[in-house]
């Protein structure tokens, strides 16, 4: 395993980009066939000032806004060229000041479908071009208009990502864009103002465009890589000076970091996850600190068939 995230993957809090590292949707690895690698993760995300529109500040009522993701991800190969990825995060947040409760639940099932169509030699490597498509669905009913401590944007989200790797002896550098379209959803008020009002509880969310570039060393059994991401939100609007964040904000986000993977060689099939990133540059998002690690096993159903 190894990769978001982002993610971003496939769950998005407002004010945290943060990403769910294991091997996902997001890299060029892929799962051989019958294989299923499966195991826990935990994220933690902080920031104290964030982007208000373009207007970086801080604010004294909520102090540091921490969120924390534990989950449980797993990919397995349908064929060596075609795997599934699952994931489902149990989400809690917390500010430091001010009188606003954090909340804390299931977020999002997110599942994606991964594809290899294209692998070649070119010049002493190899370049490979990976498909992904996939979506997630709210797993309760939490509150999305309650930012930034909301647990999620209680939106369906349906996304397909290109995904372009070359690797040459163990130096590999990896490319992915991704759309990902966002279902409107409703809040627990029948009007709202954004840049104008809305006498109505439903909510036109924008879409997102998400860009990740990575490289760095790769081998059978370990990945050290440099990550850079960005997020980008076609439409929405900025924050209201002095206001609360809105689900249809306008949310971008660029991010640098770093992440490993080791796989143990005994027991065989035990690998670990990790790595960090930081928020260099923002709109209506936090500046914030993120660092993830996984632990994951690997069971292959092929040897017990062949038993």
């Amino acid at each position: 395993m190894t990769a978001l995230l982002r993610t971003v993957a496939a769950s998005l809090i407002l004010l945290l980009p943060m990403a769910l590292r294991a091997q996902t949707d997001e890299d060029g690895i892929m799962m051989n066939r019958n294989q299923l690698c499966i195991g826990p993760t935990y994220s933690h995300s902080s920031w104290d000032h964030y982007w208000e529109g373009t207007f970086k500040r801080n604010n004294q009522n909520l102090g540091t806004v921490t969120t924390q993701m534990v989950g449980v991800m797993g990919i397995y190969g349908i064929t060596k060229k075609l795997n599934i990825v699952g994931n489902l995060p149990y989400v809690w947040t917390n500010a430091s000041a001010g009188t606003l409760h954090g909340q804390h639940g299931f977020q999002d099932l997110s599942g994606w479908v991964k594809w290899l169509p294209l692998q070649m030699n070119m010049g002493k490597g190899v370049f490979s071009v990976y498909t992904v498509a996939g979506g997630s669905v709210p797993m309760t009913n939490y509150i999305a208009d309650y930012l930034p401590l909301s647990i999620g944007l209680h939106s369906r989200t349906a996304s397909g990502r290109i995904i372009l790797d070359y690797q040459l002896g163990h130096f590999f550098a990896t490319g992915s864009a991704t759309y990902t379209l966002r279902s409107d959803i409703t809040i627990d008020r029948n009007a709202y103002y954004t840049t104008s009002l809305h006498t109505t509880n439903r909510v036109d969310m924008p879409d997102l465009w998400s860009f990740n570039f990575r490289t760095g060393y790769r081998s059978n059994n370990m990945v050290f890589e440099a990550v850079a991401s960005n997020m980008t939100t076609p439409g929405g609007f900025d924050i209201r000076k002095n206001d609360m964040p809105f689900p249809s904000n306008k949310m971008n986000a660029t991010m640098v970091g770093a992440h490993f993977k080791y796989e143990f060689k005994s027991p065989k099939g035990l690998l670990v996850t990790g790595g960090g990133n930081y928020t260099v540059a923002g709109r209506n998002v936090g500046q914030s600190k993120a660092f993830d690690i996984g632990v994951f096993y690997t069971l292959d159903f092929s040897k017990t068939k062949k038993k």
